[in-house]
């Protein structure tokens, strides 16, 4: 495999004539080709905007596998001397039509072709959804995996593409929305340690003569409309290594390493890969049909409060007990805080007498809030790590680490994802390791949680800039998560936007193009309490647009890869 290799994505606007897109898309190329990169991804859609008519002229407007359009594709992969990622609409059997990414290789032969998994709000009136999985190719580059624009903004499927042993990610995207290429693209490189292409749009995604009367029909604002840019290439890491502008035609480069993506170790040397646990993730792969709504019982606004502490050692608990009492005070009825056990010496005696401590201590100053935090507590085979919830009346609910991680590797792992009844909403807690991974804020969420409680202890940075943030938006749950403030940041909440669906009557808000990226508060740097409002009820809607649901709509019987070692 080539040591090094130079990866572009280009940005540009796809019109409504086929004719003035394929030179768009030779234009780009040529201009790319003036970097020599090894590869270029290209938007999706290049074929045609998606907007039709009806289903007849979708059918149309899309492409032949040998027709005239992709062949020439093939031909200025061949000119330019680099693989060409292009997403397009394409003709099938029976009439249907799909929207699919293709990869050429440098000789203009196509070596791998993934149809769309998720579809988006009217593209499930036109477009037939992925009945295989996407493609993973192994080429002179590395192993390259392809996916598109709505595939990323739930997890399944970059996953999947991961898991199968993808090192290089390829997406293409038609999107206008602004937490694209801030969130959902950046976290699927970290998330998985991969690297990731993904090219966008910019200029009308809709016909422009229809533009205003659009917006006017839809209160959606003009600009967003028009395709966010932002493509980008990202590394392993989460580090962001080249970005376009937002409204500019432009190709961006970045010179990388595919081989990094063989590396799935974190900081203390856990597998992220290996220490998954696909027994316990089955219900993902079951038909949504089939499976009971959870039922959601949240308030509509929560004031709550996250808590930084300034002491150590034994005066930790006394700080802790102080600051809650305060909180409560001023009306909180969920209270967060960091971890309340030291890591070194978490397996002693001394840590579960601690952890006992602890729970009498909060649970005096609780008053009617619950408070949570982790502990260490006393196991059927030792000693286990633990989310806690604390009530009055003393421990309410506890959340064992379920994935092994080597810091936390003197505790005994839990079995299961559980959530709790509260005044306020159901309530699901993570041990900090466990919230890495997708599958536990999908598992919590299938159960109806309204609020997720993260006590958390970060070791890499992405986990604060996008991890978090992304869970409880692609799953639309309000999230605490209290830490000691550091070199990686500090404590903060996620609060769920009342209106969410596109396309729906929006009353509290303008539309802003946001998919899902959730209201923010951050603490400061300081010991402290931080006020925050949540809104549980609001979990209740996962609809991001007609047809799509956040949870319901991955795609169940495409995940086989996640649900097996």
């Amino acid at each position: 495999m080539t040591q090094r290799i130079k990866a572009a994505a280009a940005q540009f606007h796809v019109g409504s004539d086929i004719e003035t897109n394929l030179a768009s898309c030779l234009r780009v190329l040529d201009k790319a080709a003036e970097q020599n990169p090894d590869i270029v991804v290209l938007p999706e859609f290049c074929n045609h905007l998606s907007w039709y008519d009806d289903a007849d002229h979708c059918f149309a407007v899309s492409l032949q596998l040998e027709g005239d359009f992709l062949k020439a594709i093939a031909d200025k992969a061949r000119q330019i001397n680099a693989f060409v990622v292009v997403g397009v609409t394409l003709q099938r059997d029976n009439g249907k039509v799909t929207g699919s990414n293709l990869l050429y290789s440098r000789e203009g032969d196509l070596l791998g072709l993934s149809d769309k998994q998720v579809l988006i709000g009217h593209e499930n009136d036109f477009l037939e959804r992925a009945t295989e999985p996407g493609a993973v190719i192994d080429t002179e580059l590395g192993r390259l995996g392809l996916y598109m624009c709505m595939d990323g903004v739930i997890n399944e499927t970059p996953r999947c593409l991961a898991l199968r042993g993808a090192d290089i990610m390829l997406n293409s995207l038609n999107s206008f929305a602004p937490d694209e290429g801030s969130l959902h693209i950046p976290v699927r490189a970290a998330e998985n340690k991969v690297f990731v292409v993904a090219a966008n749009k910019v200029g009308p995604l809709v016909p422009e003569a229809m533009m205003e009367g659009i917006s006017a029909a839809t209160n959606i604002p003009v600009e967003f409309l028009n395709g966010a840019g932002e493509s980008q290439i990202v590394a392993p890491d989460g580090t962001v290594l080249a970005m376009a502008k937002t409204r500019e035609e432009e190709v961006v480069f970045a010179e990388i390493e595919p081989a990094a993506a063989r590396n799935k170790l974190r900081p203390d040397g856990t597998d992220i890969f290996a220490s998954r646990r696909p027994e316990l993730y089955k219900s993902l792969g079951e038909n949504p049909e089939n499976q009971p709504e959870p039922e959601f019982t949240g308030a509509k606004d929560l004031n709550a409060a996250l808590i930084q502490l300034s002491s150590v050692g034994s005066q930790v608990l006394d700080e802790a007990a102080q600051k809650v009492q305060a909180a409560v005070s001023d009306g909180a009825a969920l209270v967060s805080l960091p971890p309340l056990f030291c890591i070194d010496d978490a397996a002693s005696d001394a840590a579960l007498e601690q952890s006992q401590q602890a729970i009498h201590s909060l649970s005096a100053v609780a008053g009617d809030a619950i408070v949570t935090t982790s502990l260490v507590l006393p196991a059927e085979a030792g000693r286990q790590h633990c989310a806690v919830a604390i009530s009055s009346q003393g421990l309410l609910a506890r959340q064992g680490q379920v994935h092994y991680s080597e810091r936390f590797s003197w505790s005994v792992l839990s079995d299961s994802f559980d959530t709790y009844a509260t005044p306020f909403g159901r309530l699901g807690l993570l041990c900090t390791d466990d919230s890495l991974y997708p599958e536990s804020f999908r598992l919590i969420a299938m159960q109806g949680a309204d609020v997720v409680a993260v006590p958390l202890a970060p070791l890499e940075s992405w986990e604060l800039t996008t991890g978090l943030i992304e869970r409880a938006g692609e799953n639309r749950v309000n999230l605490m998560a209290a830490m000691q403030p550091g070199e990686l940041g500090a404590s903060f909440s996620a609060a769920l936007h009342e209106d969410f669906t596109i396309f729906g009557e929006w009353k509290t808000r303008q539309f802003d193009g946001v998919l899902t990226y959730p209201m923010m508060t951050y603490a400061t740097a300081d010991a402290g309490v931080t006020q925050v409002t949540l809104h549980p009820k609001n979990a209740e809607n996962k609809v991001v647009s007609l047809r799509t649901h956040v949870i319901n709509s991955r795609p169940w019987h495409l995940l086989q890869p996640l649900l097996s070692q």
